[in-house]
């Protein structure tokens, strides 16, 4: 029998992971700066060269990369196939134009300084990528990947990421000595070409005509935890199916979350799957930390100190040209260059590959290595720094607010919906006609279905969660409009909205006069009961049948109106319930807005005892 202690093996790496984050995360923040480098400086800390309280880092790599095919297939949702066509002068020109560029100088400069040219083609391509995972963890946190510069830093690094599978392919035909590239036939590289070729196929037709009907039948089982279990399966699935064809498993991740971008269920899969995201995306960053070999660093520091500055001004440079040169200010295109100016993880995935067909040697690969470590992790410190000082200089206009061209995300809509049931179907229409649409969450598949009538934008997803609203981008809203029918649920958005998302005006759907009540303590911008307003029009067509002239019709409707609402804040400011609203089932009981002109009557027997008539 195996011993108790064995199967509780994996915990102290574990909690050796959890507690570096818990403490580097934190104290970095606190000092201004990102956590992405909080995580780096943790994996450098408690690595090999640290205090090696984990002895091998390659053992979490295949985890840790899993953060990462995770943010691409995030990335994929935001972005719609339109938008990716729209932006294909800046992918295919200004990503183009840096990789080359950027490759070439660097490539130079290592051929200059004793590298063999093979050797120096490897270190210049492996260099000029730039860090996916950093950089777009850092636009996360500052809310800025869909300004113009982050769209633009996008495209950048999408382009790299597509350019990773023809490199890995081109290597080994500049070792052409190798032996396992001599037996390599014509007809094996065809081979290998059309399984690539399927498998790309097949993700898109299946993401295409397969997931949403699959979605659907998983929706109406009620069950959160299948759909999230679900979503991974179609991540996972996807990146499993491109590695195995000798492609990149981001780039199936990113071709999955991209078809899926169109989907009803689109806010919910990024709600479900931004928690396994951020976790193995930190423990990617702790990854490339504990691979910094400070031995290493202490021997050719003199070689570090001046190669890692010269590689993130000569990659800040010239992105902040290129950009310019593709219509960006001068000041975008320094944020995008000191965003992207850290190597890549991709040089991870290159160099071994470079050192093991004999393109360079290992001491070699090594040294670049470290060089790319070295500016992951200076990079977030530069780019943090000139962020501050524009803010500080400030004279532009704030890009975060600028409107990108093309952009048709979900995340400019200004009002966000709750719930889209009869009166949030209303309130649709009549936003709608203004043109103003807006962006509706609700967790029904049939209403979801039907809204597709109306030509809106309605997500599945459930609108009490905080990760589900952010992700329908709560945070840029101007007003977000809570129409859902049960009024626990309606106070519990209402909190979770003054809690996180302050900037937005809050429009609430009160059940009754005690949930209005409630709900105005809690500080709504604008409240109506759900049949009151319907209940004032009824009253007015009455009065006006009844030959009362309109204009005195409306003013006895508003009069009633205004009367509620005085009514309604004094008993707010009161308490008039006195504490009986606490009990289940209380009512407030109703009173008349206008003195009666008389005492009830009763009509009947039965009236008559009800209202205690004759009783002495």
């Amino acid at each position: 029998m195996a011993n108790a202690a064995s199967h509780v093996s994996f915990l102290p790496p574990i909690l050796t992971f959890c507690g570096a984050a818990a403490v580097a995360v934190p104290l970095f923040r606190l000092l201004g700066l990102s956590a992405v480098l909080g995580y780096l400086a943790a994996g450098v800390v408690i690595g090999p060269s640290g205090l090696a309280l984990v002895g091998d880092p390659q053992t979490l790599v295949t985890v840790a990369e899993l953060g990462v095919v995770l943010l691409l297939f995030i990335i994929g949702l935001e972005l719609k196939l339109s938008h990716l066509w729209s932006m294909k002068r800046d992918i295919l020109g200004l990503g183009f134009a840096q990789l080359a560029i950027t490759a070439l100088c660097l490539g130079g400069a290592a051929l200059y300084i004793g590298f063999s040219p093979h050797a120096a083609f490897a270190t210049g391509i492996a260099v000029a990528l730039s860090a996916t995972a950093i950089a777009l963890q850092m636009l996360g946190e500052r809310n800025d990947l869909q300004t113009p510069y982050g769209q633009r830093s996008f495209a950048i690094l999408l382009f790299q990421d597509i350019s990773v599978v023809p490199i890995l392919a081109l290597l080994p035909l500049l070792a052409s000595g190798a032996g396992e590239v001599q037996h390599e036939s014509l007809s094996d590289r065809l081979f290998a070409l059309a399984e690539a070729v399927a498998a790309i196929a097949a993700v898109v037709l299946i993401g295409r005509y397969g997931l949403n009907p699959f979605f659907r039948v998983l929706a109406r089982s009620g069950a959160r935890e299948v759909m999230t279990a679900s979503a991974l399966l179609v991540v996972l699935g996807a990146a499993l199916l491109m590695e195995e064809v000798g492609l990149s498993m981001a780039m199936g991740a990113f071709l999955a979350g991209l078809l899926l971008a169109e989907s009803n269920f689109r806010h919910q899969l990024e709600a479900d799957i931004e928690p396994f995201r951020g976790m193995l995306l930190g423990l990617f960053f702790i990854s490339v930390g504990m691979t910094i070999d400070l031995a290493l660093v202490g021997r050719q520091w003199v070689l570090l100190a001046i190669a890692a500055p010269t590689v993130i001004l000569a990659k800040t440079f010239i992105i902040a040209v290129l950009s310019r040169l593709f219509g960006a200010t001068w000041r975008d295109g320094l944020r995008s260059g000191v965003l992207l100016c850290p190597a890549g993880e991709f040089a991870f995935v290159l160099l071994p590959v470079a050192a093991g067909l004999g393109l360079m040697e290992p001491e070699e690969a090594q040294l670049v290595t470290a060089l790319a470590a070295v500016t992951m992790l200076l990079g977030p410190i530069v780019s943090t720094l000139v962020e501050k000082v524009l803010e500080r200089r400030g004279g532009e206009a704030v890009p975060g607010l600028a409107d990108p061209q093309g952009h048709e995300g979900e995340f400019e809509s200004r009002v966000l919906v709750i719930g889209f049931g009869r009166f949030g179907q209303i309130v649709n229409q009549v936003l709608l006609g203004q043109g103003v649409p807006a962006t509706v969450i609700d967790k029904d598949v049939e209403r979801i279905r039907d809204a597709g009538r109306f030509g809106l934008k309605v997500y599945y997803g459930d609108g009490a969660r905080l990760d589900v609203l952010r992700a329908a981008g709560a945070e840029k809203a101007e007003m977000i409009c809570v129409c859902t029918d049960d009024p626990e649920v309606t106070l519990k958005i209402v909190e979770i909205i003054h809690e996180n998302f302050g900037n937005a005006r809050s429009f609430v759907r009160a059940y009754d006069r005690i949930h209005a009540v409630e709900l105005m303590k809690h500080d709504v911008d604008y409240q109506v009961r759900e049949v009151f307003e319907s209940a004032i029009a009824f009253g007015r067509a009455a009065l006006e049948e009844l030959g009362t002239p309109p204009e005195i019709a409306a003013g006895t409707a508003d009069d009633i109106r205004k009367r509620d609402i005085a009514r309604l804040v004094l008993q707010k400011a009161s308490g008039a319930m006195g504490g009986a609203e606490l009990v289940v089932g209380a009512k407030i009981a109703p009173e008349p807005l206008l003195a009666p002109a008389g005492k009830a009557r009763a009509l009947s027997e039965e009236t008559r005892d009800i209202l205690g008539e004759g009783v002495f």
